[in-house]
C-alpha cells in the first residue's frame, strides 16, 4: 500500500515496525531516502526554549527512531546517511511544500497529535509510488479538539491504496506491565 496507518495502544511496536521496514527498504536499495517526522507536541509539559540548532532541538523527538535505525543499519551507517540527507528527520511543520517522491519511505509518528489541517497538509505531500506510514494511538492525543489521525482514518478507510493496521492490547510487546496499565486506563479492569 502507498499509505498505511498503524494504530493502537502504546507498546505494540508501531514505530519499531515502520522504522525497521524503512531501514530494510533502504538497505536493499528499494528506496533511496527515509523521512521521519512527527508533530513537535509536548506531552502536557512546557519545556520552554531549547538551545541549539534545529537538529538539536528536534533530536529528542527522533531518538526512538535513531535507536531502531542503529539496531538495523549500524550506528556509523546511520550517522553517514543523516549527514548526506538520505535519512531526514524534521518537524511536521517543515513538510509543507514538499513532495514525497517514489524513492522515499516516510514515517509520521505520534500522529494522534496532529490537527485535521496538519494531517491534510501531510497527506497531500504523497507523490507517486512512495511509501508512507502514519502511526499513532487515537486514545493518547495531547492536543485539544479533534485529532487528525482519527479524522483521516474515518475519511480514508476503504480506499484501495490505503491500509489500516489496527494493533490491539494483545500486541503489546513493551512489557506485561504496560498491558495492565492500558487495561486500567482504557477498560477499567
Amino acid at each position: 500500500h502507498c499509505l498505511t496507518f498503524g494504530i493502537g495502544p502504546a507498546g505494540t511496536g508501531k514505530s519499531y515496525c515502520a522504522t525497521a521496514m524503512a531501514a530494510d527498504a533502504l538497505a536493499s536499495g528499494r528506496i533511496k531516502r527515509i523521512i521521519l517526522t512527527r508533530p513537535a507536541v509536548e506531552a502536557g509539559e512546557q519545556l520552554g526554549h531549547l538551545p541549539g540548532d534545529l537538529d538539536e532541538k528536534f533530536s529528542p523527538y527522533i531518538d526512538p527512531f535513531r535507536d531502531i535505525l542503529h539496531e538495523r543499519l549500524g550506528k556509523g551507517t546511520v550517522e553517514y546517511l543523516l549527514r548526506h540527507g538520505r535519512i531526514v528527520a524534521a518537524p511536521l511543520a517543515f513538510m509543507r511544500g514538499k513532495t514525497f517522491g517514489s524513492d522515499t519511505f516516510v514515517i509520521l509518528d505520534e500522529a494522534q497529535n496532529t490537527s485535521v489541517a496538519q494531517m491534510k497538509m501531510f497527506l497531500t505531500r504523497i507523490g507517486e509510488d512512495c511509501k508512507v506510514v502514519v502511526n499513532g494511538d487515537v486514545n493518547q492525543s495531547d492536543i485539544r479538539g479533534q485529532n487528525g489521525l482519527a479524522d483521516a482514518i474515518s475519511r480514508l478507510r476503504g480506499l484501495c491504496s490505503v491500509n489500516i493496521h489496527e494493533f490491539s492490547r494483545d500486541d503489546i510487546v513493551r512489557s506485561g506491565l504496560v498491558r495492565v496499565v492500558i487495561d486500567r486506563y482504557e477498560i477499567g479492569q
